[in-house]
């Protein structure tokens, strides 16, 4: 039995473990009050001194947006129209330029144009920076001011001043429209199937799954395999990313997300069932490939579903979590990192392709003038002479190459005549 002189040490020691304890706690939240007092105390000054009268609305706004951005580049604050423009956008319709961006060493980063819309027709790229909008330095903005900027009336005109590598700065005029992203474009290449996500919308997977099986029923046997492309597709839904992950998978995990302290971690796994039955898979990527997109190529690469083509991806590994607040508007915190099935985070790295291919334009080498059968004296006339004298080189010359999209399909069918190949001997 405890002694009372053992319980009497007990006690002691408890009342001193509490105190330590709450003099901790008392701590910190005298540290609190007293950074919350210098925000009050600011905020006053400015409310009271500032040269030009600012609503108390704008001064609120603009401290949860600094506080938030001063996090990472994808962390902010929506108002309640901004809250409200980004669920429409979510739906695959919106206004503006059409182009994801973010925030790099003060200037706003292109991480992909959109297809077929204005900043894709004036020929934005992935990793061109954005310094000026109507002559207005970037510098200095926020993200989201920035991006109202580039907001405005249906087919009203824009000026953005351009940043390119290996360039001089140059400005580019756009006209604004409303944007709706067609998130799927699928069409046969002969003997392989093609499919292009430009973006992870709520329709994503649904579509891709209709768009495939029309393929696949028009294709029949003639079927060989499928170019996945997934180039300057900005990301969009992580649900979509896994459907669409698991579309091609039997099994395995897909991704995982973890929080804080790796805290709170999710796991995403495929279920049986693939909509190719084992065809070949490639998929194309390059740097404008982010967030949703790298999903998807990593889980395609980590289970030796795909084989990876093109350029190194953007790198875009972290989570984004909509807390909607009671001004109507939300908070865009990110809250995770996300990892491929191997346990690989790709933040900041990007995934690398199986097989590096730059896109590049293709260039006859075939001296054209060099002599043939019809040069020499007596040769035989051709039947159709006439005819290849009028066509000749007129699909050649006009014919717009996709290089990257070109090795894609001639290393489908290789896989192909090296499978026949295998099954005959």
């Amino acid at each position: 039995m405890l002694n009372l002189i053992s319980i009497s040490k007990i006690m002691t020691t408890l009342t001193f473990i509490y105190l330590a304890l709450t003099s901790k706690l008392y701590s910190d939240d005298s540290d609190v009050y007293k950074q919350l007092n210098l925000f009050g105390e600011v905020y006053e000054r400015v409310r009271s001194e500032y040269v030009e009268k600012v609503s108390d609305k704008d001064l609120i706004e603009a401290a949860i947006n600094g506080m938030l951005q001063s996090l990472d580049p994808h962390s902010s604050y929506l108002n309640a129209d901004s809250f409200t423009e980004m669920k429409i956008q979510t739906k695959g319709e919106f206004g503006g330029l059409g182009i994801e961006v973010t925030m790099e060493n003060g200037l706003v980063k292109v991480v992909s144009p959109i297809d077929d819309t204005p900043a894709a027709k004036a020929g934005l790229l992935s990793g061109d920076y954005i310094s000026h909008i109507n002559e207005e330095p970037v510098m200095g903005l926020t993200l989201s001011e920035a991006v109202d900027k580039m907001r405005g009336p249906i087919n009203t005109e824009l000026k953005i001043t351009i940043i390119r590598e290996g360039k001089e700065a140059f400005d580019l005029k756009l006209k604004r429209a409303i944007i709706k992203v067609t998130s799927i474009k699928a069409k046969k290449e002969e003997d392989v199937a093609y499919i292009r996500i430009t973006s992870f919308t709520q329709k994503t997977y649904k579509n891709l799954v209709k768009e495939y099986n029309k393929l696949s029923s028009e294709m029949k046997d003639s079927l060989k395999g499928l170019v996945l492309d997934l180039r300057n597709n900005p990301g969009g839904l992580l649900d979509q990313a896994v459907s669409v992950s698991n579309a091609f998978l039997e099994r395995g995990e897909i991704v995982s997300t973890r929080g804080r302290d790796n805290k709170g971690e999710q796991r995403y796994n495929a279920s049986k069932g693939d909509i190719t039955n084992g065809l070949p898979i490639v998929v194309l990527i390059n740097g404008g490939s982010a967030s949703a997109s790298e999903i998807v190529a990593g889980a395609l690469q980590d289970h030796k579903r795909g084989i990876l083509m093109g350029t190194q991806t953007f790198g875009k590994g972290s989570v984004q979590t909509i807390i909607p607040v009671t001004s109507k508007g939300a908070v865009r915190l990110t809250t995770a990192r996300y990892f491929t099935p191997s346990g690989n985070s790709i933040q900041a790295k990007g995934i690398s392709p199986d097989i590096y291919v730059p896109q590049s334009k293709l260039e006859i080498l075939e001296n054209n003038n060099s002599r043939r059968e019809a040069d020499l004296r007596g040769a035989l006339d051709s039947e159709d002479k006439q005819e290849n004298n009028n066509n000749s080189g007129d699909d050649e010359n006009n014919t717009v190459q996709d290089y990257q999209l070109n090795r894609a399909i001639e290393l489908i069918r290789s896989i192909n005549v090296y499978e026949n190949i295998k099954k005959a001997s």
